[in-house]
């Protein structure tokens, strides 16, 4: 399990990968295919042909991590290779692979600002006395927040 969550972005290798191929040979891969830096603070995951096994490289300070998984059961969903490029996923998204679930997931809750969402109105009362309220919820769909 990654628990370092220490990285930028995290890239994902289309199609298949030979997980024959250590360190070296997929930090090549990272260099040389997808023009991208293996030293940076990014996560780079690779996919066999039966789409059962990953390998994930990760540079950290001073030397690289290689994660390997492999299920029992299953296949991952893993796009396919009609692009060469790398593909950059959220963290979000790859927590979902990694559970067994599409990376684009149309039930999944969207990311929102609470700021966006939400107006403090802070004034004297009619006796006046301090008072303030909170809204919540869209502009056209303001409602009062009943805890406070």
């Amino acid at each position: 399990m990654l628990i370092n969550n220490q990285f930028d972005r995290v890239f994902l290798a289309r199609g298949n990968t030979d997980l024959r191929k250590s360190i070296d040979g997929l930090a090549v891969i990272v260099k040389e295919c997808f023009d991208l830096d293996p030293f940076s603070p990014c996560l780079f995951v690779f996919c066999n042909r039966k789409r059962d096994k990953l390998k994930i490289l990760q540079w950290e300070h001073n030397g690289f991590w290689l994660h390997y998984r492999r299920l029992e059961r299953g296949k991952y969903h893993w796009p396919s290779e009609r692009e060469t490029t790398a593909m950059n996923i959220s963290p979000r998204q790859l927590r979902w692979l990694l559970d067994g679930l599409p990376i684009e997931q149309r039930q999944a809750h969207h990311s929102i600002s609470i700021m966006k969402y939400t107006n403090m109105r802070i004034g004297l009362g009619k006796s006046g006395s301090f008072s303030y309220n909170i809204f919540y919820g869209k502009a056209n769909e303001r409602k009062r927040c009943p805890i406070l």
